[in-house]
């Protein structure tokens, strides 16, 4: 089929304003009477709040309230181990524990400066295993080990778990996860080559260019909340659980997002705090977070501490594997990356057995979350070295030991051994081969030119993407414009209008003609998923692809009641709908969206489909009676 849109190349909306400097950012919007506010922070790496007297910053000239743990109604305080809003209990130096409002910034520091914080050393650690051995110290008071669906709890590995192994080899105990398929002693006992490693890889900071500042102002009850986010209307059950607000009271303002690679996906606790400001003072409150609070309390990849034996037979296909991962969670709920990296190794190698255990532990490090590929990158690393000292043990080519282990259609995934809707690995590695000139290149790898050495290899990672239930949205008003109404963030790869492209290809619409409706709730934006983990393309490319149906069938309808005989005695073209036996018999769609006006019903919105998600019934109703609207899931 012949697109005249997709696969072509296009002028996103925003981009002029981004080369111009003109796009607006969080921290660029600006409200009457607004205030600053700046956060206390733990120079402790954990402590327990004693006390804090702030009357000698509140008595200071131009400021105007403090906020602590304490003013947090219990309802909008996330659950631990989450991330906290504020803390009586900082976990990692950087953990805010109060913030100032005054009337700029000078002056909430030198507010801070004149509070007195009493605070409690309690025991830390950097190092999981430091924690997981006897009488080690725990990363929070209420245990040392917690996660994503796992609660906090404390464990402690025996003294004996940790000389079962030689030096240099990770010890593993008691797992908080563990699965296993197929004969792994098995495996191990017919391999011709058994590779043992024991490796290492680091935490990093996302330090997104942008930091997450945000705006919020109260105005007639409603919320109104500028931030840097990833996601849209993603963020929006999340934000009113931390605001105390139901839906219909937040408007979300995410114009442009200067950076996320997975922290910015969802709502992040700090977003609260000038808002909660802002409802203390009756003014708008702005808060900058700086390059240093960023590394705080910005997220970071976590690292892994693993263990990973595999036995391989003489051809190459991967026999056996038993992977163990030591995760470095930092203190709160922290992310699934090593049970996502077990997955990875899985479907990446498809190996005949595999065991897996893994444990996320507390750190009191900066909170650790999703970036790029969270746990299927650190594997990765850690994996295709071996791989090729596998390789090189037996004598094969390291493009061939790949190819044999390489994952199919038929592929299986995880412990569970799940099936794959797709999986084109083989045909990638032929086809990255042939464009590499592997042949001839991995004949120079190890030549050296003075202190320069030429290094040639492979590397190949995975990442699950798509998702469903989610919601699309498209609206034709009567003088003949789409709107094309997204839930896409704007992370900064334009998907909010690459994804929508499609609703304009079904409807056949002229690209000058059509609006993209994006980055304020007030624009009536549909449910869409998450800005993260390369879900966009898959998932709204086909939410938009059904609003557009949706919208197409509703034109059909129109016509023929209008024009007489059935919907599907109609066509589409020059945003026209006609009939096939007699393009004369034509109505324009800016006439066909009066039409829809008329009618009522769900031809304008005024009715909706039962199974669309709460966010886009409320845009739906926000847009009835202005068009002809397509909606569905």
């Amino acid at each position: 089929m012949a697109y005249t849109l997709i696969g072509r190349d296009f002028v996103p909306p925003d981009v002029r304003g981004k080369v111009t400097g003109q796009a607006k950012y969080a921290e660029d919007f600006r409200a009457e009477g607004m205030l600053f506010c700046k956060p206390l922070t733990s120079p402790m790496p954990h402590a327990r709040v004693r006390s804090i007297d702030a009357s000698a910053a509140l008595a200071l000239e131009g400021v105007h309230a403090v906020l602590t743990a304490n003013d947090i109604p219990a309802a909008q305080a996330p659950r631990s181990p989450a991330t906290p809003i504020l803390t009586n209990e900082p976990c990692y130096v950087g953990e805010p524990i109060l913030a100032v409002a005054a009337v700029d910034e000078t002056t909430a520091q030198d507010a801070i400066d004149l509070i007195e914080l009493d605070l409690e050393p309690l025991p830390f650690t950097f190092d999981p295993l430091e924690s997981l051995y006897p009488g080690g110290p725990n990363a929070r008071s209420d245990g040392n080990v917690a996660g994503r669906s796992i609660p906090v709890q404390t464990v402690k590995w025996t003294a004996g778990d940790f000389a079962a192994v030689e030096e240099g080899q990770l010890p593993m105990g008691q797992p908080i996860t563990e699965w296993a398929y197929g004969d792994v002693d098995g495996g191990f006992e017919a391999a011709a080559v058994v590779i043992d490693e024991s490796f290492v890889t680091a935490s990093l900071s996302h330090h997104c260019m942008e930091p997450r500042s945000c705006m919020a102002y109260w105005e007639n009850g409603k919320c109104v909340l500028y931030g840097s986010s990833q996601s849209q209307t993603a963020m929006v059950p999340g934000l009113c659980q931390l605001l105390g607000v139901e839906q219909e009271d937040l408007v979300y303002v995410a114009e442009t997002c200067g950076g996320g690679f997975g922290s910015k996906g969802g709502p992040y606790p700090i977003m609260a705090v000038p808002a909660l400001l802002s409802q203390q003072t009756g003014r708008p409150v702005m808060l900058r977070i700086t390059r240093a609070e960023e590394y705080g309390l910005g997220i970071a990849r976590a690292g892994f501490q693993g263990r990973l034996r595999m036995g391989l037979r003489e051809d190459g296909r991967i026999l056996a594997v038993d992977l163990s991962i030591v995760h470095e969670n930092g203190p709160h709920t922290g992310w699934n990356d090593n049970d996502s990296a077990a997955d990875s190794v899985s479907i990446l190698y498809q190996p005949l057995a595999m065991r897996y255990r893994g444990i996320p532990v507390q750190t009191n490090t900066p909170p650790r979350g999703p970036q790029r590929g969270p746990g299927q990158n650190q594997i990765a690393e850690a994996v295709e070295p071996i791989l090729d000292k596998a390789a090189r043990e037996l004598g094969i080519d390291r493009l061939s030991i790949r190819r044999i282990n390489s994952a199919g259609n038929d592929a299986r995934i995880g412990g569970r051994q799940g099936p794959v809707t797709s999986a084109y690995q083989d045909e990638t590695l032929v086809m990255g081969a042939e464009l590499f000139n592997w042949e001839e290149k991995q004949a120079r790898s190890g030549q050296r030119n003075g202190s320069k050495v030429i290094g040639i290899g492979i590397g190949q990672c995975y990442h699950s993407a798509g998702r469903n239930s989610y919601d699309g949205l498209v609206r034709i008003t009567p003088d003949g414009v789409l709107h094309i109404h997204t839930g896409c963030g704007n992370l900064g790869t334009y998907s909010h209008t690459a994804t929508s492209r499609v609703a304009a290809e079904i409807l056949k619409y002229d690209w000058d003609n059509c609006v993209i409706e994006r980055g304020d709730s007030r624009r009536h934006l549909p449910w869409a998923p998450t800005q993260t983990g390369s879900n966009t393309s898959f998932t709204c490319t086909r939410t938009n692809y059904v609003a557009a149906m949706d919208a197409l069938e509703k034109l059909r309808e129109i016509a023929a009641m209008d024009l007489g005989g059935a919907p599907e005695d109609y066509d589409i073209g020059d945003e026209t709908v006609f009939a096939t036996d007699d393009p004369s018999r034509s109505l324009t769609y800016a006439a066909a969206a009066q039409r829809a006006i008329e009618l009522g019903g769900r031809y304008s919105g005024e009715e909706a489909p039962e199974d669309i998600h709460d966010v886009t019934r409320m845009a739906v109703a926000g847009l009835a009676g202005t068009g002809l609207v397509g909606v569905a899931k």
